[in-house]
């Protein structure tokens, strides 16, 4: 059970509870949160009017809500707000989502009363998940509409997954021994604002493109030995001389890869070629400059994962609740551009990596990857259809960050996109992944060209990895499910976890 400290949770926490670890609040959060109940409920009783606590909502600020309908109003919101479309989120980020929204709830800035935090970490500790529309967030005034379906359920509303099972809550809460609640003043904006749902599809996007540029690495070793290509543009004299972080690390990595290689050791000498194509020779280059990249999205996205982003915000030392703009997601944007970045060159280079290796006046091996071309194919359409995700990706890449469109009648008047940046990485990472399953596939077959010369010991264990699932190809045969295999050792992390000398990402 892994215990969330509310403004002091690591990246590498947020990973394991997207992986499904379990979860629950640090007990010392008892405290904060039970005095910005307090105070929430000391500002009614001074009859002030404060936004979000006895007053309607967005462009509906100035109507004044009476004592008696304050439970309607919290309860409406959550109903009225309800209103995504489109398929629903993985349930890995739903349940980061749920966790984010915990860790923000528990800092006591929000007016939150410790039973409605409770049933919403007793949801998470049995594995109830809300169904959450993918579509309907344009990330600000927070992220509404997937926050409220994710809301709903407390209220007794909606439908969830229990234990991988889709059913009513009403259902899950009586197989888990829980009852829904009602929500208290402040309670429902305080669970709605927030931008806990672009956070968390950020931060899947931010671990699985951390893992495509691990995995990029060790394919992209593999093509260099498969081509016979140089290892010296990756000697650590001329990174020092450029300075960059990443690019220092992503050559130590590639040496370190290819260290006691065979297959080098045998073209170190009379080699006729000068320089090898971009795709090999500028690896540590854009590689690094990817992981330097990756670097700073984490950095803003662990900030704002430990950070509270509702509205007004509750400051119990001096009893107000002041009114802001932290609901605004303009960081979880700029972030999710910047991954989409990475992701999209990533991809690319390993796409040309791979058109390197079938074209034989570059590679110097067969055309195509295959003993006998012209009766055989080979490899000709696997890289196209890497060239087709590449391409995929680029388009998907326009900047989120740059696009606004007004809503609440003018009140919203500029939002951020972030869910939609952030929603959009799932699936360029996972082009990523196939464009790297694809040129593994050819690299280990360029290998086979070059027996009984041996690579390093990391590459022949990433060669042997694949070799488990896909055998060589001697003659053209059904290339899909080869593809399906490698997929599958990439997506899982395999392919990095049969080497030992790859670089982290903070």
């Amino acid at each position: 059970m892994i215990t969330l400290v509310p403004g002091h949770v690591p990246l590498t926490t947020w990973r394991a509870v997207s992986a499904g670890a379990a979860a629950r609040l640090d007990p010392a959060s008892a405290g904060a949160i039970a005095a910005s109940a307090a105070t929430v409920e000391a500002i009614l009783a001074r009859d002030e009017a404060v936004y979000g606590i006895n007053t309607g909502f967005g462009k509906l600020a100035s109507v004044r809500i009476a004592a008696k309908d304050l439970a309607t109003l919290q309860r409406n919101i959550v109903l009225s707000h309800a209103a995504g479309t489109g398929e629903p989120s993985p349930a890995p980020v739903v349940r980061l989502m749920m966790a984010l929204k915990l860790a923000s709830l528990a800092q006591g800035a929000s007016g939150v009363r410790p039973p409605t935090i409770a049933l919403l970490e007793a949801m998470l500790v049995h594995d109830i998940i809300p169904l959450v529309p993918c579509q309907g967030s344009v990330g600000a005034s927070g992220d509404l509409a997937p926050l409220a379906h994710m809301t709903a359920p407390l209220i007794g509303v909606g439908d969830v997954w229990f234990k991988g099972k889709k059913m009513t809550v009403v259902e899950a809460f009586a197989k888990a021994g829980l009852k829904a609640l009602e929500l208290g003043p402040k309670e429902g904006l305080a669970l709605l604002n927030g931008t806990q749902f672009s956070t968390a599809n950020a931060l899947a996007g931010l671990f699985a493109a951390e893992r495509a540029l691990r995995s990029a690495l060790v394919s992209g070793a593999l093509s260099t030995e498969a081509a016979k290509g140089s290892d010296t543009p990756f000697d650590p004299r001329i990174h020092k001389l450029r300075r960059h972080k990443g690019q220092i690390e992503t050559a130590a990595a590639l040496r370190g890869l290819m260290a006691g290689s065979a297959i080098r050791a045998s073209h170190l000498d009379n080699d006729i070629r000068v320089q090898d194509p971009y795709c090999l020779r500028c690896q540590p280059q854009v590689m690094g400059a990817c992981l330097d990249l990756l670097r700073q999205a984490a950095a803003t996205l662990e900030a704002e994962a430990n950070g509270v982003s509702d509205n007004p915000l509750v400051f119990t030392d001096t009893g107000e609740a002041l009114s802001g703009g932290n609901f605004h997601a303009e960081p979880v944007a700029f972030a999710a551009d910047m991954i989409a970045l990475a992701l999209c060159e990533i991809g690319s280079l390993s796409e040309r990596r791979l058109a390197m290796l079938v074209d034989p006046a570059l590679s110097g091996l067969p055309a195509f990857l295959t003993p006998r071309p012209g009766l055989n194919s080979g490899f000709m359409i696997p890289q196209v259809t890497a060239a087709a995700l590449v391409s995929e990706n680029k388009q998907r890449a326009y900047p989120a960050s740059v696009d606004s469109i007004p809503t609440s009648a003018n009140q919203e008047d500029h939002v951020s996109m972030a869910a939609h940046g952030a929603r959009r990485l799932a699936g360029m990472a996972a082009n990523v992944e196939a464009v790297i399953a694809l040129e593994w596939l050819a690299a280990a077959q360029g290998i086979e060209f070059q027996r009984p010369l041996r690579s390093s010991d990391p590459l022949e264990a990433a060669h042997a990895l694949l070799r488990k699932s896909v055998p060589a190809l001697d003659e053209d045969r059904h290339f899909a499910p080869d593809i399906d295999a490698a997929c599958a050792l990439v997506r899982s992390g395999a392919l990095v976890d049969a080497v030992n000398a790859l670089p982290g990402v903070a």
